[in-house]
């Protein structure tokens, strides 16, 4: 490759990444003509279409005329270049120096291999959770211990509904008023760091129409920092008051999701867990 071609593609690194993502893709794939042709992949004006853009305009991003790229545009791009979401990233940081604004999935199941992790941590209750507090996994313990999501139609394994919405949820708080709270306001700076506001308009709105205490700590618009562990302590009906240290952990590659674990304060707590699963699971 001459010098100077190297320099230019060294500095005009949106450029390569475009042409790069452009020439993996098959034309016949989109429905184009795949006679003959001087390039492998889409050819430019190929992109645009699909993009929705000018020819010329996306010729000059590749040669890297024509000053940076609007939000819009390379969300277009991204689009007709079916990238992936690390790919769409990337190509906002080439194109503007920035991440893109968050876009909310929304979530309904894991992988089983992170079902797996959870369920090596009975006696240890252990849950993930989406930014909308949509619980979508949970292992042995937490079914015995928090709730069984299992016997829950799939749009009511929401941590607020069963907070604000079931009675046994709230009688097994030890300080409801203090969790209620916490909750509302981890919840707001959650859905809000996700880019889902307009996903939890719904659920707001319900839960203000059935609950006037969500609706005042709603009202207050308190929003709780993120807090990597605490203490937890429940009023279970068959064992009594257990103490459990949670701690909350991100799920790597998974934005949307959170992984919530409560380990049993004490060996004797541990012991008492244990006892309630094998119990649950004789019958």
């Amino acid at each position: 490759m001459p010098q100077g071609t190297a320099n230019k593609e060294t500095t005009n690194k949106l450029g390569t990444f475009l042409r790069d993502r452009r020439m993996r893709l098959d034309p016949a794939a989109f429905g184009f003509a795949t006679g003959r042709r001087r390039t492998q992949g889409l050819r430019r004006e190929e992109v645009a279409q699909r993009a929705n853009i000018s020819p010329t305009w996306y010729t000059w991003l590749e040669q890297g005329r024509g000053g940076a790229p609007s939000a819009d545009v390379l969300n277009r791009i991204a689009t007709g270049l079916m990238l992936t979401e690390p790919e769409r990233e990337h190509l906002f940081m080439l194109g503007l120096g920035r991440p893109p604004e968050v876009r909310y999935r929304g979530v309904d199941s894991v992988t089983p291999r992170l079902q797996r992790v959870l369920d090596a941590l009975d006696p240890s209750p252990a849950i993930i959770k989406t930014a909308t507090w949509d619980v979508v996994a949970w292992n042995r313990a937490a079914a015995a211990m928090l709730t069984d999501y299992s016997k829950l139609p799939r749009e009511q394994r929401n941590i607020l509904r069963l907070m604000f919405g079931n009675p046994r949820v709230r009688d097994a708080q030890d300080d409801w008023q203090s969790v209620a709270r916490f909750v509302v306001g981890s919840f707001r700076a959650d859905a809000t760091r996700a880019g889902a506001g307009a996903e939890i308009t719904d659920l707001v709105e319900e839960l203000c129409r059935i609950s006037a205490e969500f609706a005042a700590l709603w009202r207050d618009n308190d929003v709780v920092p993120a807090h990597g562990e605490g203490v937890k302590r429940l009023r279970h009906p068959e064992i009594g008051l257990i103490e459990l240290e949670f701690s909350v952990f991100a799920v790597d590659g998974r934005p949307e999701l959170g992984m919530i674990v409560y380990n049993p304060a004490t060996p004797a707590d541990a012991e008492r867990i244990q006892s309630l699963i094998a119990s649950r699971a004789a019958k």
